[in-house]
């Protein structure tokens, strides 16, 4: 019987741990990712990669203060990041009403995909072990689909700094190879 009940331990451990996704790094492929944001609007990683260069965020939760610092952060901070061709999208567990009343009120002008079923933070590894939340994860993607960078920090200033860090590096590279 403890034989039994060690072997189905193990088990059960390992069936854990293989469904989360280890969270990528810099230099791997990004995790493909679709969904549809809070304006009905179908968001596809194939559609932007090679176009744009992609700000992916993950947030716990919709109005919340630091996930509200951060998506106002990052609105606040769009113009430069259009200028750097850069699009923003944010991803959390809440629901696209959720995510359009947090828009709507916070006048938030980029897309925000809810992701119910985990799938997507679970590509990137950001979902927290024992909640339906996700933990305060930002990837920078390049035009050639590689993450650049990952900031993994609870706090969103350090998200904005380490973010505007690898872009400026970025720019720098593309302008000194043409």
């Amino acid at each position: 019987m403890t034989k039994y009940l060690s072997l189905l331990a193990a088990l059960s451990l390992f069936t854990a741990t293989s469904v989360l996704a280890d969270m990528p790094k810099a230099g791997d492929t990004a995790p493909a990712f679709s969904g549809t944001d809070q304006n009905s609007n179908v968001v596809n990683s194939a559609d932007i990669i090679g176009k744009k260069i992609v700000l992916l965020y993950f947030y716990p939760k919709d109005f919340t203060g630091g996930c509200t610092k951060e998506a106002c952060g990052f609105r606040d901070r769009m113009g430069d990041l259009q200028k750097d061709n850069v699009e923003i999208i944010g991803v959390s567990f809440d629901s696209a009403e959720s995510h359009k009343a947090f828009a709507d009120k916070y006048s938030l002008k980029f897309s925000l995909l809810p992701d119910s079923d985990g799938k997507i933070a679970a590509a990137y590894g950001t979902k927290m072990e024992t909640r339906n939340l996700s933990n305060r994860v930002s990837f920078l993607i390049g035009l050639d689909g590689k993450i650049v960078h990952v900031t993994n920090s609870g706090n969103a200033q350090v998200h904005f700094d380490e973010m505007q860090a690898a872009i400026d590096s970025l720019q720098k590279k593309s302008a000194g190879a043409m």
